[in-house]
């Protein structure tokens, strides 16, 4: 992480860490065979290492994914006591407003509760800020793996942007035949105090609502990865995981591979997107997104990650993270809206999301 200069790729885990610079080729892809295929031949062709970079939210958008110049992996990152940098925006704006994100999660749940095919839906909003000087990209890092050490902090050089944050949500990893995801879906606040924050994680846990939130994606992660799998385990109930600034109820599914030559991307490509993201059936949630969200999401709620010859690799899914350019940063948030939601609840929630960024960056919330 010391070493991170912008332009690089990095992706900060538990477990690993991945760090590249330079690019001796960008796949622009928008099909997922062709997308894995054409990495592979690069691989093989340029001898790299691995291939570095990420997928968009929207199907028929291009991918960004780089053979890079060099490439290397050590354990997880260690961020550097102390306190991270304070900055403070000249500006901010929320698109939508709140009372425009909670006239939207209304209207996603009059859709969802007047007989439509629709299950689930996620609705994101965003929050923007403008800074007198150009963000320190560099600065940014510590902060963030400060803000989540069990999660996946990341920097991908994108065209026009840089995309930063602190993930919790792994999409999928692959080593050797062994392939694992660990959909995340149900989220209720920490609390303000031991108490409140024990209670808090119990009602998760207890929660209708997010249980059958958290069960259709779990549900739609095991139906996608069965095609690829000999045989798949999956939990009875969820975990319980936790962020500085939110629970979420987990599920890890681990599977053994059929087919050794299926890689890490190829195998993201179809997961994503998952109804974490986007919602359920997909292609009626991506319709009402692109109805109530008055945004381009980019690649907000795409995926992050690398790939080897071997096709080992990890993914993850881009939440909890910022759009950086020049003097300007892009939060996002969002929250899945099932029958039962209510609308401030997931404004609060969406809100507690942007806390943890916020807070990472050195930046007040209010």
């Amino acid at each position: 992480m010391a070493g991170y200069r912008p332009g690089d790729f990095l992706l900060a885990g538990p477990e690993t860490t991945v760090h590249a610079r330079g690019g001796q080729a960008v796949v622009a892809e928008t099909d997922a065979d062709e997308l894995a295929g054409r990495v592979a031949k690069l691989l093989l062709d340029t001898g790299a290492p691995l291939a570095v970079g990420a997928l968009p939210f929207l199907p028929g958008a291009a991918s960004h994914v780089v053979i890079p110049e060099s490439a290397t992996r050590a354990g997880p990152a260690v961020a550097p006591a102390g306190v991270p940098p304070r900055w403070v925006p000249v500006e901010r704006r929320s698109v939508p407003s709140g009372s425009a994100y909670e006239a939207a999660v209304s209207a996603a749940v009059r859709t969802l509760r007047n007989g439509s095919e629709l299950r689930k839906v996620v609705l994101a909003r965003t929050l923007e800020l403008d800074f007198a000087a150009p963000v320190d990209l560099p600065g940014l890092l510590p902060g963030l793996v400060r803000a989540n050490p069990r999660g996946y902090t990341f920097a991908a050089e994108l065209p026009d942007t840089t995309l930063v944050g602190a993930t919790p949500e792994l999409l999928l990893s692959r080593r050797g035949m062994t392939v694992t995801a660990n959909p995340l879906a149900g989220t209720l606040p920490r609390g303000a105090d031991p108490a409140a924050d024990r209670a808090n994680a119990a009602a998760l846990l207890a929660s209708a609502k997010n249980l059958d939130e958290h069960r259709v994606v779990v549900d739609a992660v095991v139906e996608t990865m069965r095609p690829f799998c000999t045989a798949i385990s999956v939990p009875e109930r969820p975990e319980l995981i936790r962020t500085p600034t939110v629970w979420h109820l987990s599920t890890r599914v681990t599977g053994t591979l059929a087919d050794p030559d299926v890689s890490s991307l190829r195998l993201a490509a179809a997961l994503h997107p998952t109804p974490a993201i986007c919602g359920t059936p997909t292609a009626l949630a991506r319709d009402t997104i692109a109805e109530l969200e008055p945004f381009d999401r980019g690649f907000y709620s795409g995926v992050v990650g690398w790939c080897d010859a071997s096709g080992d690799g990890e993914w993850v899914v881009a939440i909890r993270c910022a759009e950086v350019a020049g003097s300007r940063m892009r939060l996002f948030a969002g929250a899945g809206i099932m029958p039962a939601s209510d609308p401030a609840a997931e404004l609060a929630e969406t809100s507690a999301k942007f806390g943890t960024l916020l807070g990472a960056f050195g930046i007040d919330p209010v």
